[in-house]
């Protein structure tokens, strides 16, 4: 019970992370019908940038506290996530508006590319040890442990999700969001201007990636080109395991996800003597997937699809 009370405070801080990035990739295809397959490279753009702003900053104030530098390290993160996201869509989605689907998938996929390449220019090929800010010290819970790192990742992912449902419900750009994902040309009929909703749409998206990435790095003490691609895959799995363009469906699938992945290789790698270890963590959420897919095609919570004119 230990092991498996251990494995779901893993899984849940897992999950979490898997969610944020979810809702950035739901956001945008619930507007648009796009699956932004960059959206990892965003997550690793930002976390990269955080280790580049806490290695300056830590020459610059070495008598800061670790949480103020992680905080400012976190904010700049986010400011040059959500700037590359808007870049990214204003010069190489919005063209392909209108283009046949594949278009967009495939120019996703090149700037998916793209960005790993440049990150290797400007950060090198290497594995960056990401600094510790916050104590070390685990507190112990019927005994399982939680690190102030997981604490303040569960803390954060929280926050994040309530600040984004008011946005979404309850907020001028919140109503323009749902208007233009019901129907952009109704949308714009009624002053709205889609392309500033989907602008602002990303720009969300990259915050909450920057957000994940900085945790994820946290979490692992580590940073690197290449850190957004496995994210990134898991959390468009945990958007459709939830329900691909529904925002609780994201939530609830990457929760799930990180569960599942994490009692999987921990619980059960102990109970068939390391058979099925961490190293096969993969197997468990993606089995889960296909037999959820295979019984509800369209997720757990469904898409909710509009009738467009």
């Amino acid at each position: 019970m230990e092991i498996l009370l251990q494995q779901i405070i893993n899984g849940l801080v897992l999950g979490s992370m898997y969610a944020l990035i979810a809702l950035g990739y739901t956001m945008v295809y619930g507007i648009i019908n796009l699956i932004n397959f960059a959206h990892g490279e965003v997550l690793m753009v930002g976390a990269l940038t955080s280790w580049t702003v806490i290695g300056l900053m830590r020459d610059a104030m070495p008598g800061a506290p670790g949480w103020l530098i992680l905080l400012l390290a976190l904010i700049i993160a986010c400011v040059v996530a959500a700037t590359l996201n808007f870049v990214i869509e204003k010069v190489a989605y919005r063209p392909l508006r209108n283009s046949p689907k594949l278009a967009p998938l495939i120019t996703a996929i090149g700037m998916s590319i793209l960005l790993q390449t440049l990150a290797m220019i400007i950060w090198r090929p290497t594995n960056k040890a990401y600094p510790t800010l916050l104590p070390s010290e685990s507190i112990v819970v019927g005994g399982a442990s939680i690190s102030p790192t997981q604490i303040m990742i569960l803390v954060v992912t929280a926050v994040s999700l309530a600040i984004l449902t008011w946005l979404v419900n309850y907020t001028k750009l919140g109503r323009a969001m749902r208007a233009t994902a019901e129907n952009p040309r109704v949308a714009s009929l009624m002053g709205i201007r889609p392309d500033m909703v989907i602008s602002a749409t990303f720009i969300i998206g990259a915050v909450l990636a920057a957000i994940a990435g900085v945790m994820y790095a946290s979490n692992y003490g580590i940073a690197q080109h290449a850190m957004g691609f496995g994210p990134g895959l898991k959390a468009f799995t945990a958007a459709v395991f939830g329900g691909i363009g529904n925002l609780a469906g994201a939530v609830v699938g990457g929760i799930l996800l990180g569960l599942i992945e994490a009692i999987g290789a921990g619980y059960l790698g102990t109970v068939t003597g390391g058979v099925l270890g961490s190293q096969h963590s993969d197997i468990f959420a993606f089995v889960i997937l296909i037999l959820t897919l295979t019984v509800r095609p369209s997720g757990l919570l469904g898409e909710r699809v509009a009738d467009r004119a």
